[in-house]
Formats: C-alpha cells, sequence, structure tokens
C-alpha cells in the first residue's frame, strides 16, 4: 500500500512526529510518502486547499490511502469528504481509526493534531 501524509499548515509542527508513527505502523511493502510542508518552509495552506491535494493524489492513484488532519481534525474531513472517490474519516482515537479502515472501507483519515494534543500527545498517535 502507497501512503500519503499531508496536514494542514497550522499544524505543520506534528509532521515528523505524524511521519514517524505511521512509519512505525505499516509493512515493510508498504511504502511511506510525505508530501507535508516542513516546519522551516514559509508556504501556507489551509484545510481546504490540503484537502483539493488529498483529491488530486487519491483519484490519480499516486497514492491508495492517505493521513491527514488539522487543528480539530473535522475541518479536514468535511473538506475531504467534499471530492469524489474520497471517503475521510474522523479518527480522533486508536478505536476509531481500527473502526473506520474496518467497516467504512475508508481512503483517508483525519486526526485532530491540535484538538486534545496536550503532553504526550504523539503516544495517541503511536496507537
Amino acid at each position: 500500500m502507497r501512503i500519503g501524509i499531508i496536514q494542514a499548515t497550522s499544524q505543520k509542527s506534528k509532521n515528523q512526529i505524524l511521519e514517524k508513527c505511521v512509519k512505525q505502523a505499516v509493512t515493510a511493502k508498504d511504502e511511506v510518502f510525505n508530501f507535508d510542508i516542513f516546519s522551516d518552509s514559509d508556504t501556507q495552506l489551509s484545510y481546504v486547499q490540503v484537502a483539493l491535494a488529498v483529491a488530486l493524489l487519491i483519484n490519480s492513484n499516486a497514492v491508495d490511502f492517505v493521513i491527514t488532519g488539522c487543528s480539530s481534525g473535522q475541518g479536514m474531513m468535511l473538506a475531504c469528504n467534499t471530492f469524489p472517490n474520497i471517503q475521510c474519516g474522523y479518527v480522533p482515537t486508536a478505536q476509531d481509526a481500527f473502526l473506520f479502515v474496518q467497516i467504512n472501507n475508508g481512503n483517508v483519515a483525519s486526526l485532530p493534531l491540535g484538538l486534545n494534543w496536550g503532553w504526550c500527545g504523539e503516544l495517541q498517535c503511536n496507537y
């Protein structure tokens, strides 16, 4: 599976944490691509602009699945779901993520990267 990572600029400081968590979770056969705006970049993209990029990545078959997010995760989920062939789920917990993939057969997962992140928020991302 080809997995893309991209999130809104407001949470670009979480990019490396997100990439590390995804790479720990995948199998040796999976490929992870980081399409993100890195913390040293001045580029500003809203969650709406990132959602368009997500739709292009999925619909062009560049990737099979995308991990994304914004401060609450909900805006990104809503924006992604406006595009054809996108099934984006809001996954604030590990249980939500498991059920979303198993039941809804989605191709995009939106994480809350600001809301309830707090101290050791990356631990939640690991699970």
